[in-house]
């Protein structure tokens, strides 16, 4: 579970997103990394029986910096208001698919996939799917995948308006060609947050996605 505290950390944070703030309550700040960092290490021993290719990770492997990138941001706050953790066992620098644990209170989840693939990587997945689409909608057809997810997210200006180029418009697969980013996330409550059953949730969770990650990966090593 997360402790409370770290949920309180983050709150006070989006209100009081400026330095002076952030600098008198470091030490705020990193205790509730460190929370963060613990579940992380816990989530990975536990899912990695499941997916052993990860044992090797530690969290400090897979947590973003709590700075933010504002150079070519209109939204000059230095700071994220949320904890993200990329669980892939390449690094969180991977091209490939993999896992992601969200903190943010009110706004927390987790999931994964491919997001924001670049050109050559996304090219490979959609061939992956025009060749194997059979294949690709029983994966999110599947019962453990819809009740986590229920689908693929759709995000804002991640889908094409048009099948890409290469793709007729009548290609059955038109559908899954058009996205540019391919993930799944499943919202989580902060009364969840904070439960003993935190952990087991994810880890089903990820378990649920794990074929979709393979597939995705799969296409990328093609």
């Amino acid at each position: 579970m997360i402790q409370k505290a770290t949920l309180t950390f983050l709150e006070a944070l989006k209100y009081h997103n400026n330095k002076p703030w952030f600098d008198a309550h470091r030490k705020e700040y990193e205790a509730a990394r460190e929370d963060f960092a613990g579940f992380v290490d816990t989530l990975i021993a536990a899912f990695g029986k499941t997916e052993p290719s990860i044992l090797h990770l530690k969290a400090k492997d897979c947590l973003f910096r709590i700075n933010r990138d504002v150079r070519f941001s209109k939204n000059k706050e230095p700071y994220k208001s949320n904890f993200g953790a990329y669980i892939n066992a390449e690094g969180k620098k991977s091209v490939k698919a993999g896992y992601y644990f969200h903190l943010e209170p009110g706004a927390s989840f987790t999931g994964g996939g491919l997001w924001q693939p670049m050109s050559a990587e996304l090219a490979r997945v959609r061939q992956e799917i025009d060749y194997n689409l059979p294949e690709f909608e029983k994966i999110l057809g599947a019962k453990k995948f819809k009740d986590t997810y229920g689908s693929l997210a759709v995000e804002e200006g991640q889908v094409l308006s048009r099948v890409p180029k290469g793709y007729e418009p009548d290609n059955p697969a038109a559908t899954y060609l058009k996205y540019k980013s391919y993930t799944a996330l499943a919202n989580l409550p902060d009364t969840e947050l904070v439960a003993r059953s935190l952990l087991s949730t994810t880890v089903k969770a990820f378990q649920a996605l794990q074929p979709m990650i393979a597939f995705l990966n799969r296409g990328i090593d093609a």
